[in-house]
């Protein structure tokens, strides 16, 4: 039995309440109090955990039952939360969006599964009594489910305000704790295509947290929130304690981390950690040579937006090539897949990337990829086992527009400066079917070519452990 530590949920009935507005403001305005967070964000996402992070100061953990499961969950909240305050967790899209028309993985569920108590955010743009009755909905969809208080978002005024409460207090009888302003949120947390703007690209972000803290803290009542969030209730868990094998010890992974490359589970890293890797961060923009490393793990994020600096660096794009060619394992996911790529074309331009794969990729105005997804290993390949089945997730703009059965992936502007390597593919590889999701090419997914995997699946390492035995594997030169 665990009494979870005092935590509360921060939910929306819906993409674009302002759930992420509030969490990050009532986040710094407790940092700014003294009181020692966790802060979790509910499902898979990087971009809100990274705002969520810089108001906290602290590392955000996901918690998402679909990739994780409910004990690694359930373990991952308690363990790190123990020695809290007070915990938050930042909702995904509306309270009862999950997996399917049951909501499964929803943020309600995972309120339920944690027995943390949830505050609502309701953007109240244009409407007065109907808040009321999206409130009552919440509040008896799921009796299981407990709302213990509302926040209003966009408001337009004192008049608008007053109807608001008293409508849902008499409605519902929940707790109205605050009542933002209307304002231009996106102004102060800038978004584009896959959400917000990630903070290591924006140079105010921390100006803007500080905006976000003071509207909050003026708006919201901050006491009545702590006071609803030490009603957490008791979990029945038992931790089992498993044996630790640290057969990482002397091995050295290099990752790709900058405003570029910045989408990674802090979980992917802790478990090379716990098994005894050395973990090297290298600057896609700054960084000219790999260093000496025994695997390379290149996660998803921005390469698009910073391809001008991405590409002046050719001498590392040279290098990462010339290493993957004399067989250097590399994972790459996502905007990792488009590094790893012959060229990517983006605004009307084509830009020659490392050339590893003989695929050009092209990004789009709409989602190419957006969701859940299962894939099952069906050939052999250097990371995971013949008949493995992965949970994971995509989010990709970008999709593949060429490939060619044979082709030399030496882009006329990539020099790689060792013409002694033979670069072509006979064809292009994948190992992964695609049950569930998109993909790369024609339902399939998982690029590889000598010890190099690319995909657009991403995978947290707590579902997905044959990700760890895989990396540690190659990187010690053990095929399977």
């Amino acid at each position: 039995m665990f009494k979870t530590t005092t935590g509360i949920v921060i939910a929306g009935t819906g993409g674009d309440s302002g759930k992420t507005f509030v969490s990050c403001g009532l986040i710094a305005e407790l940092k700014r109090i003294g009181l020692k967070q966790s802060i979790f964000k509910k499902g898979p996402d990087y971009i809100d955990p990274a705002w969520l992070k810089l108001s906290s100061g602290t590392v955000v953990r996901n918690l998402d039952t679909y990739l994780m499961g409910n004990d690694n969950v359930i373990k991952s909240f308690l363990s790190h939360s123990k020695n809290s305050d007070i915990s938050v967790i930042e909702g995904n899209r509306g309270l009862y969006d999950g997996f399917d028309s049951s909501g499964t993985h929803s943020t309600a569920e995972l309120s339920k599964l944690l027995k943390v108590p949830v505050v609502l955010v309701l953007n109240a743009t244009k409407m007065t009594r109907t808040a009321s009755a999206i409130v009552l909905g919440c509040k008896t969809l799921d009796k299981d489910v407990v709302i213990s208080g509302v926040i209003l978002n966009q408001v337009g005024g004192k008049r608008h305000e007053k109807i608001l409460r008293e409508t849902i207090v008499n409605d519902t009888g929940i707790s109205v704790l605050g009542a933002i302003p209307r304002m231009k949120n996106a102004e102060i947390l800038p978004s584009r295509h896959l959400g917000l703007i990630t903070p290591g690209e924006y140079s105010s972000a921390s100006k803007s947290i500080e905006i976000v803290r003071k509207v909050v803290s003026e708006h919201v009542d901050i006491d009545k929130l702590i006071e609803i969030a030490k009603t957490a209730q008791t979990i029945n868990f038992e931790f089992r304690s498993e044996e630790i094998i640290r057969d990482g010890k002397g091995l050295k992974l290099g990752y790709l981390s900058d405003k570029v490359f910045s989408f990674y589970y802090p979980e992917n890293f802790e478990v090379m950690e716990e098994r005894g890797v050395e973990l090297i961060g290298i600057s896609s923009i700054q960084d000219t040579r790999l260093p000496d490393i025994e695997g390379l793990y290149i996660g998803g994020g921005f390469p698009e937006s910073n391809i001008e600096e991405l590409i002046n660096n050719r001498s590392l794009m040279n290098d990462i090539k010339y290493k993957a060619e004399k067989g250097l394992p590399i994972y790459a996911e996502c905007g990792g897949l488009i590094y790893l790529s012959e060229s990517i074309e983006y605004n009307g331009s084509t830009f020659p990337m490392a050339g590893v794969f003989p695929i050009k990729i092209k990004l789009e105005k709409e989602p190419q990829g957006h969701g859940y997804m299962i894939v099952k290993v069906d050939k052999p390949n250097p990371f995971f086992e013949v008949g493995t089945e992965i949970k994971g997730h995509e989010f990709h703009y970008s999709h593949v527009i060429t490939q060619h059965s044979t082709l030399n992936t030496q882009h006329p502007k990539l020099n790689t400066q060792h013409p002694t390597l033979n670069t072509q593919h006979s064809k292009i590889q994948t190992c992964l079917s695609v049950q569930r999701g998109k993909g790369t090419i024609d339902g399939r997914d998982g690029l590889f070519y000598k010890n190099v995997f690319a995909s657009y699946l991403h995978i947290h390492a707590l579902g997905c452990p044959q990700w760890v035995e895989g990396v540690i594997r190659m990187m010690r030169g053990i095929n399977y």
